[in-house]
């Protein structure tokens, strides 16, 4: 994977819900990243973004725009705007540093609104039924 660059351009957020109103205790919340393109920008490829995560109920929308620069060997740059005008997905990688970068930007924001964070936060252990024997757990 060529070395990637995120620069996001535009952020803009707003909370539907009254500030006064407590949120609901449910809030589902979805991130959608698009890829707009893949363009070749001074021996680089320049990849434009769209990401906007939803809360339901509607307390809010979040969205954020920006562009990823790809840098590397011309051969990987090749491989990689060929796949996507074959439309082919984009690398996993690449999104998946897209939607990491976007959602500490997003965090940030949605605290400022006093929003649930657009990242899922550890919860309580899932209770077990009675009888049911401890299984360890293993972090790896």
């Amino acid at each position: 994977m060529p070395r990637v660059q995120i620069n996001i351009s535009y952020i803009s957020g707003e909370r539907f819900w009254d500030i006064g109103r407590p949120t609901p205790p449910r809030v589902h919340i979805s991130t959608n990243v698009n890829i707009i393109g893949v363009e070749p920008k001074d021996e680089k490829l320049a990849v434009p973004f769209v990401v906007t995560i939803s809360y339901r109920p509607s307390i809010a929308q979040i969205s954020l725009k920006g562009q990823a620069l790809l840098a590397g060997a011309e051969s990987e740059l090749k491989t990689i705007r060929e796949s996507y005008e074959k439309k082919k997905k984009p690398p996993a990688p690449l999104v998946h540093q897209i939607t990491s970068q976007s959602l500490v930007e997003a965090t940030v924001l949605s605290r400022t609104l006093n929003l649930p964070p657009p990242i899922p936060l550890p919860g309580p252990p899932p209770e077990r039924k009675p009888g049911e024997e401890e299984r360890p757990s293993y972090v790896g």
